[in-house]
């Protein structure tokens, strides 16, 4: 029977020949991921089910990201519940302080995830391996416990939107853009429990990183997982960062789709999603009468070299406008290290921004840039539900590294192309 990419991947790990929508199936997993906000629920969930170890201790993966370095006392025990616990099961990768990174930076940069995986998480963003050719989804921390024990998880089976891209995009746009396009095409739900299908002869124009970011978001439209054809982009990322596994899955001629949308890359200008859901959409350009407060710059999102470096492209020689904090935050230690080594360091910190250790932080409201009443900011991130960032009067704007840079400068939201 003809099948979406997604659909092999679960149907190659739950041993079967094929599957088709809404079936349930039972599916092995290649990836077991928790953070130092979901990981504590789902080890006390582990040993309340009375597991004693884990079922692959190079498959499973604790990332302190949210609060690391710790913010307060609760912070700090949560923290120490999952270091202990990857101790005692010798859980390989464990990252906290000093070798940690925003975990989906972190992961595809350490070869830890890769095309034709089978992955969840305990954080909604999980679909940002997509990008790669994997299946990962986000799933709660119980699922996440039984996932740890016993290497498996139960899905059903998605149907698929297939996403068709054409042309390039302008220079002045990214990934983000496409992205958040999209979902002001078709709404939060647009995409619901459904496996968001890129393809099309536009998607080789687009870097990993582009990819990365799209398929972050595809939550964002209610999405099971996002999910990206393997092509010479996908083989050069895996050869350069040593990725472990490597199979990859097409979908058939006929496989079916519950809709089509055709996306043409070089119709897509600078787009911010305005509070308080990313599908409210509009032109950068449109938005000049909105000041901000504060700008985010990082992130699962964007918070990548290529991220890093337009920002400082942007920000070389210039300064934050007065009255406008900007904190920029690389998304892994290596990305830092790169920051340090290519003099983007100093140009964020000539320029008045604050350069930060890897962290979520901001992004879900707690801390290095928690928002005041009333308080507006843009940001890299990918939410910007009422409170998200801080004070519930406070309000997010999304965008792209480079709107966000040139908003910083000016002082109020600007479109890369609107000096």
């Amino acid at each position: 029977m003809a099948m979406t990419m997604t659909q092999k991947i679960l149907a190659a790990h739950a041993g079967l020949d094929s599957v088709v929508p809404g079936q349930l199936i039972n599916a092995r997993l290649d990836m077991v991921l928790g953070n130092d906000i979901t990981s504590p629920v789902a080890i006390n969930e582990f040993k309340k089910f009375g597991f004693t170890q884990v079922f692959d201790k190079s498959r499973v993966a604790l990332v302190m990201d949210h609060f690391v370095p710790n913010k307060d006392i609760k912070a700090a025990q949560q923290t120490r519940q999952c270091r202990c616990f990857a101790a005692e099961h010798s859980i390989e990768n464990y990252f906290d302080v000093g070798d940690m990174g925003i975990e989906h930076a972190l992961l595809p940069e350490k070869g830890l995830v890769g095309p034709g995986d089978a992955v969840i998480g305990a954080d909604s963003h999980t679909c940002t391996y997509g990008a790669l050719g994997a299946f990962s989804t986000g799933v709660g921390s119980t699922d996440m416990a039984a996932g740890m024990a016993t290497g498996m998880a139960w899905f059903k089976v998605p149907s698929a939107i297939k996403i068709d891209l054409t042309g390039r995009l302008a220079p002045n746009c990214s990934g983000k853009d496409v992205i958040l396009h999209i979902i002001g095409s078709i709404g939060v739900d647009g995409a619901l429990y459904k496996s968001m299908e890129f393809t099309g002869e536009g998607m080789h124009s687009l870097t990993m990183d582009d990819r990365l970011c799209i398929a972050n978001m595809a939550i964002e439209a209610g999405a099971k997982n996002g999910i990206f054809e393997v092509d010479g982009v996908t083989e050069e990322y895996c050869r350069t960062h040593g990725t472990k596994r490597f199979t990859a899955y097409s979908a058939d001629p006929d496989a079916v789709y519950d809709s089509v949308l055709e996306v043409d890359l070089s119709k897509i200008v600078p787009t911010v999603a305005c509070p308080h859901l990313p599908e409210n959409t509009r032109p950068a350009r449109e938005l000049s009468d909105v000041k901000i407060d504060q700008c985010v710059i990082g992130s699962c999102t964007n918070g990548r070299l290529s991220d890093m470096a337009v920002a400082a492209e942007i920000l070389k020689g210039k300064h934050v406008a007065p009255g406008v904090r900007c904190i920029v935050i690389p998304a892994t230690q290596d990305i830092y290290l790169d920051c340090i080594r290519l003099g983007y360091a100093e140009i964020f910190v000539k320029a008045g921004c604050v350069l930060s250790t890897p962290t979520c932080g901001p992004c879900l409201g707690g801390y290095m840039g928690v928002l005041a009443e009333n308080e507006v900011a843009i940001s890299t991130t990918n939410r910007n539900f009422v409170g998200r960032m801080g004070h519930v009067t406070s309000k997010v704007y999304l965008a792209s590294p480079a709107t966000a840079a040139h908003s910083a400068v000016k002082g109020f939201i600007c479109a890369p192309d609107g000096e």
